[in-house]
């Protein structure tokens, strides 16, 4: 009977340590947390901050900075296509820039052909690099009349709307949208290169047929395009 005793003592210790353990557990981030801010960054069209994240998920700023402190450097191993990073006071995912050349074929191949003439590509370069721009302030900067190559691009969904400047005439401000950054493989705005390269990141995304001289209409001189409807642009508002 003393042994039985035994043994019944020995077999209800591992029942109580899972107990004891679970109760040592610290209060940090557990996985569904965390699983669940990553999920926030990736629906998210523009950098998320972590106020908005610990609101939306009722939790201490502090465990939402450790979350993403370990996404973070979950995300940095080779084996990753895709990370994430703090930019622009916010958090969001990118392509890793040695995978743009594979996204930049992957587009191509889904979509059709997109032409782009040279004064639209300058126009585009730009606003990629200046934006919200206003139509006066890309004239001034080319130096062209640019009316009619900013109707094109927002007919090639390049550029979109992004609100009026508090000037005199409250002229329409523009800035690319995600159609842009996909065409060009791009996970974001930041990773633009510098001026210098924009014309050799245009070839590759659009090939040397994309590029063409002048297009019918781009020259011609003129008022401001009129301002899209609001939900009509592409990309996030």
């Amino acid at each position: 009977m003393p042994e039985e005793s035994g043994l019944e003592s020995s077999g209800s210790a591992p029942d109580a340590t899972p107990e004891a353990s679970v109760e040592a557990a610290p209060t940090g981030p557990n996985v569904e947390f965390r699983a669940a801010i990553e999920a926030i960054v990736y629906a998210a069209e523009e950098p998320v901050t972590v106020a908005q994240i610990a609101a939306a998920m009722h939790g201490e700023r502090e465990a939402v900075r450790r979350a993403l402190r370990e996404l973070v450097a979950g995300y940095e191993g080779d084996e990753h296509g895709v990370g994430i990073r703090e930019v622009a006071g916010g958090y969001k995912f990118y392509t890793k820039p040695q995978h743009h050349d594979a996204v930049r074929r992957f587009i191509k191949s889904l979509q059709p052909p997109l032409r782009l003439s040279m004064p639209a590509l300058e126009t585009l370069s730009v606003i990629a690099y200046k934006q919200p721009v206003t139509l006066p302030e890309i004239q001034e900067i080319r130096g062209v009349q640019a009316a009619g190559v900013i109707k094109t691009l927002l007919e090639r969904g390049m550029i979109t709307t992004a609100g009026r400047k508090e000037a005199l005439g409250r002229p329409i401000l523009y800035r690319t949208t995600k159609e842009f950054l996909m065409r060009f493989g791009l996970g974001g705005v930041e990773d633009l290169p510098s001026l210098k390269e924009f014309e050799a990141l245009a070839r590759a995304a659009l090939g040397e047929d994309g590029i063409v001289p002048d297009e019918p209409g781009e020259a011609a001189s003129g008022g401001e395009p009129a301002e899209p409807p609001i939900g009509d642009g592409v990309g996030p508002e």
